[in-house]
């Protein structure tokens, strides 16, 4: 009978913040040993949903049950849940990057010997949890010199330190390459198979189908949608009409370029390392982009397609060797960020928390900084138009939000994205550079960004895409070009390529057919 009674419930859950009704009566039963996905659009309540499992939103500060193993819980800070067992690996890793494996393993629940940590005993143990997770790497290891992967599987190996019973995974692949997402995802098989239940949350929706027993959908804080899959088959289609409330029959918007004369080029680019002397991250780098074209860049992780990019926004990264660059046939020199705004580039970087945002800021505020002298006068700053800005921007990007005067902090990942784009299309950049835009991005706050990347090219900027999505980029495009270790290896028109022909050529330091030419004006 125990078997068949779930190991949770979560009954008519309902939070309330100022002005929005985060979760309005969200009911949810997860069977132990299984893995249950949640799906919903960013801001669609997913992670306040978790919080308030987990004790970060403490009992008392919103209504309903929860019952965890029949037992309801009255769990009042994060503590008191993963004393029950029940642990949450954020999107954002918690871990201290200078501090070893054993030290982040360990990090509050300190192995002790009397009144002094015992470090023999620790690092034996971490070894022991590090062996389960099948990550072959000393303890000793500050986390720093870990792959994104690597560490993700460290936080597996601090939760089952606390005997966990149900593990709770946020986006847990959306930073992860491929490689390193199969074996996740073969990680959470292993973990289901030894009992243990997890809760993951994603979009992708491939994964879902791969991995999970069962689906619960949210859409504008309530439940919607809640049944069992088979594995390795989910109906796509039904999890997308539940979560944007509508078919969605096409996931790439129709789009005919209006493709003019080049307007951005790149020549003989070469970026070297900045702390490898000698080692170069962009070799002899050349391409273009025309008027209204959208070009794609695909490459495997670590190929050196954000170097570029960002060695190009103001030489922002790296050490510049040499190479030139022209917008419309005139030669710009950009040796630091605001030299690039000026000259008219703009790059919205892939990992919007750390290069993208500044989280103690508000909205307005995030907006108008890549241009302020526009909202200016005599030196001070016009707090009317710096509104007027935001809320323009809140309309036609569909940002949700109560007010342009919250914090960017309390936005979910794809509102905050949008707030990124939204900083970078104020100053009108002629060229924009997009580094993986759609990143931890539901499928219909994907569309949306979609669209919004061909009404930019529309107006006639050139458009640059670095996604690590193959189909994202053939479906979005006009022209893509591929790399491998720095180099261009491959100049392909969209409707030509197929994810074989790109991932040959992102695979290889050379190029069997010939580059499309740039045309002539």
């Amino acid at each position: 009978m125990a078997e068949r009674m779930p190991l949770l419930e979560m009954q008519q859950i309902t939070k309330v913040f100022p002005g929005v009704r985060a979760l309005d009566d969200v009911t949810m039963q997860v069977h132990r040993g299984r893995i249950h996905a949640i799906c919903g659009e960013n801001g669609a309540g997913k992670s306040t949903l978790m919080k308030v499992l987990s004790g970060v939103y403490p009992h008392g500060t919103y209504e309903g049950r929860i019952l965890f193993d029949g037992e309801e819980m009255h769990f009042t800070d994060i503590k008191s849940s993963e004393e029950k067992g029940i642990v949450i690996i954020h999107q954002e890793l918690a871990l201290i990057p200078e501090l070893s494996i054993t030290e982040n393993i360990f990090l509050g629940s300190e192995v002790m010997r009397g009144v002094l940590i015992d470090w023999d005993q620790a690092r034996w143990r971490a070894m022991d949890l590090l062996a389960r997770v099948g990550l072959d790497v000393d303890p000793d290891t500050p986390v720093k010199q870990l792959g994104v992967g690597q560490q993700q599987l460290v936080e597996i190996a601090k939760a089952l330190s606390k005997n966990v019973r149900l593990l709770i995974l946020d986006e847990p692949t959306s930073a992860l390459n491929e490689e390193d997402s199969a074996n996740l995802l073969e990680i959470m098989r292993g973990l289901r198979a030894r009992g243990i239940t997890q809760i993951m949350i994603s979009h992708k929706l491939g994964e879902i189908a791969e991995v999970s027993d069962s689906v619960t959908v949210i859409r504008d804080g309530k439940t919607v949608a809640d049944y069992e899959v088979e594995e390795g088959h989910v109906d796509e289609d039904r999890i997308i009409r539940a979560m944007v409330g509508r078919p969605l029959d096409n996931r790439y918007p129709d789009w005919e370029p209006r493709i003019g004369n080049v307007l951005f080029e790149v020549e003989h680019w070469n970026t070297e390392h900045p702390t490898v002397p000698g080692r170069l991250v962009v070799k002899d780098a050349s391409f273009h982009v025309r008027e209204g074209e959208v070009v794609g860049f695909a490459g495997l992780m670590g190929a050196g397609r954000t170097e570029l990019a960002r060695s190009l926004f103001g030489r922002s990264y790296g050490n510049y060797l040499s190479g030139t660059m022209r917008i419309a046939g005139e030669p710009i020199r950009a040796t630091t960020v605001s030299q690039a705004i000026d000259a008219g580039l703009a790059y919205v970087p892939e990992d919007r928390k750390t290069l993208g945002l500044n989280l103690l800021d508000d909205i307005k505020g995030t907006i108008v900084a890549a241009n302020l002298q526009a909202i200016t006068r005599h030196g001070l700053l016009q707090p009317e138009q710096e509104v007027d800005v935001a809320e323009r921007f809140r309309k036609e990007l569909r940002i949700k939000t109560a007010s342009v005067d919250v914090g960017v902090a309390t936005l979910s990942g794809g509102n905050q994205q949008k707030v990124v784009l939204a900083k970078w299309m104020y100053p009108e950049p002629r060229v924009l550079i997009l580094d993986e835009p759609t990143r931890g991005i539901d499928v219909g706050a994907k569309f949306e960004i979609y669209k919004l990347i061909h009404a930019l090219a529309e107006q006639g900027k050139a458009v640059i895409v670095i996604s690590s999505e193959l189909p994202e980029i053939l479906g979005v495009c006009d022209r893509i070009y591929t790399i491998c270790e720095g180099r261009i290896t491959g100049d392909i028109a969209a409707k030509d390529a197929d994810q074989e022909t790109l991932m040959r050529r992102m695979t290889t330091t050379s190029s069997t057919e010939p580059a499309v030419p740039a045309p002539t004006a």
